[in-house]
């Protein structure tokens, strides 16, 4: 997968494409894809995704935006697994958004972007002040369009938003049902202040690139990255028994039966089942008795889940 980061960077063979953030690549954003390919193996053409970053909804109202089920690394990691040929990651900003729709259509997709079939959702807008609707991509001289209908789940839109709710409330089943694989964060391990190691549960510090996590407590992991993958429990919050509590949200996942040095390795953490909230304790000794139980817990789940 080529991987360009801006329209004029691109210089593409005729291309069936599609257009969207594609956060957390669900399974709407995956009947997408499938049309994609499908598409473009019947008319020989070169599969391309047109993706944005910053989210269109972070540039115009940062302070109400989502949070990110996907990292920009994160979401190239999917779309290369999916062997989709080519990806535009455009920056979004005053003079991309201020495009109109006619612009956008003619000059972006058709010919920077040297596109003959162009797929999006239903509900897909473009152009400035969201002018630009599918009519108007069916119009096009240069290319042709259609459009997906939305992809349900027992009568629910299954969307970015769907993911987010279910993670929040700590459903991780219903969060992978939506996304067709467990939800995962990944990063490079990082030095921390190693008080894990100090309580007798050494722990891997994993940088998070999100805007801010989308899901917070103790968790039952799977670990990937290293010779093998291994099972786990992490915390994702502020460790707020920890000198107060942090500033920012961390990682941090203690693997069972592991005892390397695996700092600057990157590291894929699969989020299986949630155990609890994060708490805080009256002291260090009753939050290493409540960490102890966690494990067992998380033991007893692979037991009876693998």
């Amino acid at each position: 997968m080529q991987v360009f980061r801006s329209v004029s960077n691109a210089h593409l063979p005729p291309t069936a494409i599609t257009i969207g953030n594609f956060d957390g690549l669900h399974a709407g954003h995956e009947a997408m894809l499938s049309e994609l390919k499908s598409v473009a193996s019947r008319h020989k053409l070169k599969t391309c995704v047109l993706t944005f970053e910053p989210h269109p909804r972070e540039f115009f109202t940062p302070e109400a935006a989502p949070a990110r089920l996907t990292s920009l690394r994160e979401k190239l990691e999917l779309l290369a697994a999916r062997e989709i040929d080519y990806v535009i990651v455009q920056r979004f900003d005053r003079t991309f958004s201020s495009l109109s729709a006619i612009d956008f259509r003619d000059q972006i997709l058709a010919k920077d972007l040297n596109a003959q079939h162009v797929i999006v959702g239903d509900d897909f807008c473009f152009g400035a002040k969201r002018a630009g609707d599918f009519a108007l991509l069916q119009a096009s001289q240069n290319f042709s369009a259609c459009s997906l209908a939305t992809v349900t789940d027992g009568g629910l839109r299954i969307s970015s938003t769907a993911v987010r709710n279910a993670l929040a409330a700590g459903d991780m089943s219903l969060a992978t049902h939506y996304l067709n694989r467990p939800y995962s964060i990944s990063g490079r391990v990082v030095n921390g202040d190693k008080i894990g190691r100090t309580l007798g549960f050494p722990t891997a510090n994993i940088q998070i690139k999100h805007n801010r996590p989308p899901l917070f407590g103790i968790f039952v992991v799977e670990i990937h990255g290293l010779e093998k993958p291994y099972q786990g429990v992490a915390s994702l919050g502020f460790r707020p028994t920890i000198h107060g509590g942090d500033p920012s949200p961390r990682l941090e996942a203690h693997l069972f039966d592991f005892n390397q040095q695996i700092y600057r390795q990157h590291l894929r953490v699969d989020f299986l089942h949630k155990l609890r909230d994060e708490e805080k304790y009256i002291d260090l000794p009753t939050l290493v008795a409540q960490i102890e139980k966690d494990c067992v817990a998380a033991r007893n789940w692979f037991a009876d889940n693998r």
